[in-house]
């Protein structure tokens, strides 16, 4: 695992504030407009958008022995492993019974497949490995409270990994060396202060970074697990995307990303015994960082530049071969590769057409052989799915944000990317906010797309992945002008003729949550209703709850979101927190939440809905006692989409699932305004 996995940015990216699977004023004279929009398509399913897939996740083990992936058991997701030439002989190898297990992995030696669980959604996640011989299971990692990390594997060592444990303190990660076998684990190096390290292929500590007072890291070169007395190389808040990305196997070439002297990071080759730095890639749009790389040597092969759209950029010759082949036999779509044996002679691919159903296939390079594995949504087959459109929107100051725009059925009859009249629009804004919307299938679009909405996500100021000038143009910006950008992305689908100003709902999850409470109190009569999942309420709450394990990530977010600890921060913190503008909330507002969430914490949820009940403002409030930062399990991912889907109906007179017995199936606990949603109530009865 790269050690660009844990430079400070990421982590941000995951933090408050990650994207997310996802009262009532009547405001239902839309219906009609949106019925003729969508005409006679078929409704899909919430169950065959959002319930488990048949299959996914499929993993190759390193001797290419064995296939892997992820699968029901009775509803809770696991691990599964066959034989690689009898695919049809798997078995289950886990039984999570309560939880679906995230993903898995294989070791090295490809005897164990290894997987991270938490508990009900607190992200205290375990290590855990199952011998797939034995069917034994170890729990590697068996401490309360504790969040391992992943922080190396070997080619050569094959029987250990290198892990993080921030069970001697809570706020640092220590790296312990692991023997998958024994199980043994061995303290290599303490992480006190750093906020993760670099290891190469023979498991050495190679590189440790610190937060810095500028918000930035400082990079320490580690000689026998100890850390030099000064960096050999400091960055800034706004070069904090620079980061390494990891060494070939020899350990002679460290790869970064770098955006000193750059808008957009670029892809460097570094010689770790002259410090010479050769340039690989660059591209002005996008920042680079995602690499394919050879699985024996660790040479970077390919680069991807994800801008509108992913695109691969091959360095190698006979890869290049291999994609051009396989795109011809899987037609239009991005292809990519999710596993590679060491031998490099098996693949697992497959391919995203966006409006067709995803396929996986086991492809055999030398024989030029593809072979089917599996379709993970096999219900979606034939389901009418639409296409999703790229737009350059440009804000109030001239800032270009990269846009994904997704229209129902029948809205586009003559193919030209424009609606025919206008429909109900959900603006559908991403976690992060350090992170990104990106151009693919997305089930979430689908869903509303195929109720009669028009789908609109937005990459606004702060969002990562355009360059530095754009992810710091966002810094203190919450409820100013990021928000500012959301409002000029909706006056462009206004003016495009996609939708009307009285017809548009604001939804997300985390900072999306924020944003759709930020649309409610900032600008009260903009949106016709909103949609917040696990959303903050109060910056400095927020930031006073978060995990010890942030612990170096704080200095950061102060600087980017305002620093609690001074007057003048609380100031701006203040102003950006939604709960203060409660009592301009005049327009019908559903929240989701999570009991367990350790990132956007309940009490978000709580006190806003405590500071509209005061006012006596409608709100409604469903919690889920057995959930954290989302909805990991199906019945109450379903059941809350399905209440959604109900809201936005009401408000904005798309078509609606009946509720059914979704809601009951799930363990939704109607906090408060269940009266305000025609069929609520009856729907929570058992």
């Amino acid at each position: 695992m790269s050690f660009s996995s844990t430079r400070l940015l990421t982590p941000l990216a995951a933090c408050l504030l990650a994207a997310l699977p996802l009262a009532s004023l009547a405001h239902g004279h839309m219906k009609a407009s949106a019925s003729l929009t969508v005409g006679d398509t078929p409704l899909i399913p919430r169950a065959a958008l959002f319930g488990n897939p048949v299959k996914a996740g499929a993993q190759l083990s390193p001797n290419g022995k064995w296939l892997s992936w992820m699968a029901p058991v009775n509803g809770v997701m696991n691990v599964w492993v066959a034989p690689s030439d009898k695919p049809g002989e798997a078995k289950a190898v886990t039984e999570s019974k309560d939880r679906p297990i995230p993903g898995h992995f294989w070791s090295g030696n490809s005897e164990q497949v290894l997987f991270v669980k938490d508990n009900a959604g607190d992200e205290n996640f375990r290590l855990y490995g199952v011998n797939v011989a034995t069917g034994e299971q170890k729990d590697y990692t068996p401490f309360d409270k504790v969040r391992v990390r992943m922080m190396g594997g070997s080619t050569t060592r094959l029987d250990e990994v290198l892990v993080g444990i921030n069970n001697r303190d809570p706020r640092w990660h220590d790296v312990h060396l692991l023997n998958l076998k024994t199980g043994e684990l061995k303290l290599v190096m303490k992480g006190d202060g750093y906020a993760g390290f670099q290891v190469d292929d023979s498991l050495q500590v190679r590189l440790a970074a610190r937060p810095n007072a500028a918000g930035g890291i400082d990079y320490f070169e580690v000689k026998d697990n100890a850390a030099a007395d000064k960096p050999f190389l400091s960055t800034s808040l706004e070069d904090s995307s620079t980061g390494p990305i990891g060494f070939t196997t020899d350990g002679k070439t460290l790869y970064w990303m770098d955006s000193r002297d750059r808008d957009t990071t670029a892809v460097f080759a570094q010689d770790t015994r002259t410090g010479e730095r050769k340039l690989i890639a660059e591209d002005p749009r996008a920042d680079l960082g995602a690499t394919l790389r050879d699985p024996v040597t660790g040479v970077v092969q390919a680069y991807a530049v994800d801008y509108l759209t992913n695109e691969w950029k091959f360095l190698d010759k006979r890869l290049k071969a291999d994609f051009d082949w396989l795109q011809k036999q899987l037609g239009p779509g991005e292809v990519f590769v999710s596993s590679r044996t060491r031998a490099d002679d098996k693949w697992i691919v497959g391919i995203d057409p966006v409006s067709k159903v995803a396929a996986t296939y086991l492809y055999d390079r030398k024989a030029k052989k593809l072979s089917p594995l599996y379709v993970a949504r096999p219900e979606l087959q034939g389901a009418p799915l639409v296409p999703m459109l790229t737009a350059e929107i440009k804000a109030r100051d001239g800032l270009t944000l990269p846009s994904y725009l997704t229209l129902p059925k029948g809205a586009d009859t003559n193919g030209d990317g424009k609606a025919d009249q206008p429909v109900p629009l959900v603006l559908l804004v991403h976690g992060g906010p350090w992170a990104r919307d990106g151009y693919g299938y997305n089930g979430q679009h689908q869903w509303l797309a195929n109720r009669g909405y028009a789908v609109l996500s937005v990459n606004f100021r702060a969002s990562t992945g355009f360059g530095k000038k754009f992810l710091n143009a966002g810094n203190q910006q919450w409820g100013l002008a990021m928000h500012n950008d959301l409002l000029d992305a909706v006056d462009w689908a206004v003016k495009q003729g996609v939708t009307t100003k009285d017809k548009v709902a604001i939804m997300g999850g985390s900072y999306g949550g924020y944003a759709a409470l930020a649309g409610l109190t900032f600008t009260p009569t903009t949106f016709a209703c909103a949609v917040d999942i696990v959303g903050i309420s109060n910056l400095e709450t927020v930031l006073g709850s978060i995990p010890p394990y942030w612990e170096a990530l704080k200095k950061q977010m102060y600087i980017r979101m305002g620093d609690p600890t001074t007057e003048e921060g609380r100031a701006i913190l203040r102003a950006a927190s939604p709960l203060y503008k409660a009592d301009q909330i005049v327009r019908p507002l559903l929240i989701g939440q999570g009991a367990n969430d350790p990132r956007v914490k309940q009490a978000e949820s709580d006190q806003i809905v405590s500071a509209m009940k005061a006012k006596n403002i409608p709100v409604t409030y469903v919690l889920y006692p057995d959930a954290g930062h989302g909805f990991a399990k199906p019945n109450n991912r379903i059941g809350f989409n399905a209440i959604t889907e109900a809201f936005l109906g009401q408000c904005l007179g798309g078509r609606v699932e009946p509720l059914g017995e979704t809601v009951r199936q799930s363990t939704a606990q109607i906090v408060h305004g269940a009266e305000h949603l025609p069929g609520l109530v009856d729907a929570t009865k058992k």
